[in-house]
């Protein structure tokens, strides 16, 4: 009995426990933790959203690429809006009744999802109409003007790779569950890659609603209100003048152009012609459908999507794996008779100097010398077929960043292609093709794939003498810890001894006198000791695109660059002093008198022309 009055008062005393915790939680809830009540009462209070200013971007040397200004949008709280004259109302923002109907209709279909929410009503309403309607509010009960900033653009360079900012749909949402709708974000480039950081963070502020749903106070004196923290600045890679510059020599033609501080990775410019207009950038929903209907796609980023045949710049990665190889050395010769034959083969070549050396081989563009030395790596003894050789060479040329997605910070870069011996097997057979088969692939045609990006990090890589760090476009700074990886250097298996022998080459190209056969002397800049190398990269559907690699000075490299300008034709009409004048510039900061002809040449000619594309009716 005793026992049974002990287990009893046990019971009791644990309900008195559980009661009085429940209690004393009640009483937190509801008398002292106002912060619950802010939740759980929302039908009785209105939060308005304060967005915050985005971070800017700066260019390398502080100047500002993006900014900020204000702009304003007029939203809408459906369950306050009380009976307004419509067409008062429309006259102020120019739009017609029936778009206000149509509103109201959907609210109205909606209402039980839209609930007390306030919505984004009309966007980006001039600062006139936003005045006209401010004085006016009062007739429009349910109405808000809110301010919020949008991007703007005092450097009219860059659009392409700066990105550009829109409203959030659906989809976005779903994978980003942090936005709402009316919520904004980067869509491609900078403003993609570094939305965590421009973004910033929202704020919102707290009003009491009366039993007609009317806005009567701040709420608590505004103690709940959060303050908008403003995104955070970034600090590009990118020389903004120097970037105006190279969109200037790229204007009226179709191609890319790159360039590449050795030292550190760090890409000072990246043009895509035809480009996005600056001046559009910042309202580019409005304009969307004219540039996505532009046959010569101004939104598809060439410097890091399109993937094309380098041409005979490639001639030195062949030629490092030679010397690596051992098949090949700087004093071994071959002949050209206006090209090689073999069998059934023949690839031409244009008329030079016969035979010549590796040096010689660069500085002239020889076509015959790189079969011979394709065939001598794929025929090389030490493998036990033509597979295994192959398999080793694409292991080569990955090493230069070839065929791999180098890893850098801009959205949408592509991988391009280098073929492997399971690619030819599929095609042939395992025993039904050989060197002669692929002889393309000898002076960069056949299979091979690269960006303008990949051959940038080529002349970086020639440049630093067998080593590149990962190209990006955003530097460290006090607000941007930048990935670990941008300061590796990544080596190539050649040994960094060959590539001094390769640049002696490059150097020729560029430097030897008039009549010696240099294919680069256009290039020539007086005191800056271009190293360079010229390209033709065969095009079938219509004029050869022209190719340039180079790096300057060659000595204590400062910048290395790729130009691509497609159905240009020799590298050394179009490319070449495209590259050569962005160098020069870069280093001297102005471009000399006896070369002003070129830069005239090169900005007041138009190549469009020459590229065909499909015109949309």
């Amino acid at each position: 009995m005793i026992q049974d009055n002990k287990k009893k008062n046990t019971l009791i005393i644990g309900l008195i426990v559980i009661f009085a915790i429940i209690l004393i939680r009640l009483f937190n809830i509801q008398i002292i933790d106002k912060e619950y009540k802010i939740n759980a009462g929302n039908n009785a209070l209105k939060y308005v959203t304060r967005y915050p200013a985005r971070g800017l971007i700066l260019d390398r040397n502080n100047e500002v690429l993006v900014g900020n200004k204000i702009i304003y949008d007029i939203t809408v709280t459906p369950v306050e809006v009380q009976p307004f004259d419509t067409v008062a109302f429309c006259k102020i923002f120019d739009i017609d009744t029936s778009f206000v109907k149509e509103k109201f209709r959907e609210y109205k279909k909606y209402r039980s999802r839209v609930g007390y929410q306030t919505l984004t009503f009309l966007k980006h309403i001039s600062n006139e109409q936003y005045n006209q309607f401010i004085e006016k509010s009062a007739d429009f009960v349910g109405f808000s003007g809110v301010p919020r900033t949008a991007r703007s653009y005092p450097f009219n360079a860059g659009a392409n790779l700066i990105g550009y900012v829109s409203e959030v749909d659906g989809d976005y949402i779903k994978k980003n569950p942090g936005y709402r709708g009316g919520d904004y974000a980067g869509k491609t480039g900078i403003e993609e890659t570094y939305e965590e950081y421009l973004r910033g963070e929202k704020g919102h502020s707290i009003f009491l609603r009366d039993s007609r749903n009317r806005i009567v106070s701040h709420y608590e004196n505004g103690e709940y209100d959060v303050s908008p923290v403003e995104g955070k600045n970034i600090v590009s890679t990118i020389d903004g003048r120097l970037q105006q510059y190279g969109e200037a020599l790229m204007k009226n033609k179709v191609g890319s152009l790159v360039a590449i501080e050795p030292s550190t990775g760090e890409i000072l410019t990246l043009v895509s012609s035809p480009g996005i207009d600056v001046s559009i950038l910042a309202e580019i929903s409005k304009h969307y459908n004219e540039i996505a209907s532009d046959p010569y796609k101004p939104m598809y980023n060439r410097a890091v999507m399109s993937p094309q045949p380098p041409g005979s710049v490639f001639k030195i990665v062949n030629g490092l794996i030679g010397l690596q190889e051992g098949v090949l050395t700087p004093s071994t010769h071959y002949s050209c008779s206006q090209g090689y034959k073999a069998g059934n083969v023949k690839l031409g070549c244009h008329v030079h100097k016969s035979p010549l050396d590796f040096y010689e081989s660069i500085m002239m563009s020889c076509n015959a010398y790189y079969c011979y030395v394709l065939r001598n790596i794929l025929d090389n003894p030490k493998y036990e077929n033509i597979g295994e050789a192959m398999d080793k060479w694409n292991e080569y040329v990955k090493s230069f960043g070839f065929g791999t997605k180098l890893g850098s910070d801009f959205p949408s870069e592509q991988s391009g292609f280098i073929p492997n011996s399971n690619y030819y097997n599929k095609i042939y057979g395992k025993k039904g093709w050989r060197s002669l088969t692929v002889i393309s692939l000898s002076i960069g045609q056949g299979e091979i794939g690269s960006t303008p990006l990949h051959l940038a990090n080529f002349a970086a890589t020639m440049a630093n003498r067998g080593y590149y760090y990962t190209p990006h476009i955003v530097k460290e700074s006090e607000n941007v810890e930048i990935d670990p990886k941008y300061k590796i250097k990544n080596y190539t298996m050649v040994d960094t001894t060959y590539f001094e022998e390769a640049v002696i080459g490059m150097y020729r190209a560029v430097n030897s006198p008039p009549g010696t056969g240099g294919t680069a002397t256009i290039a020539a800049v007086e005191g800056l000791d271009i190293c360079g190398k010229t390209g033709t990269a065969q095009n079938p559907h219509g004029d050869d695109h022209s190719v340039f690699i180079c790096f300057a000075p060659k000595d204590n490299p400062k910048i290395a660059v790729a130009a691509y300008v497609e159905n240009g034709g020799f590298g050394a009409t179009w490319a070449a002093p495209i590259a050569s004048l962005l160098v020069e510039q870069y280093l001297n900061g102005e471009i000399s008198p006896e070369r002003k002809y070129i830069e005239d040449r090169i900005l007041s000619s138009s190549l469009m022309h020459k590229v065909k594309v499909k015109k949309r009716r």
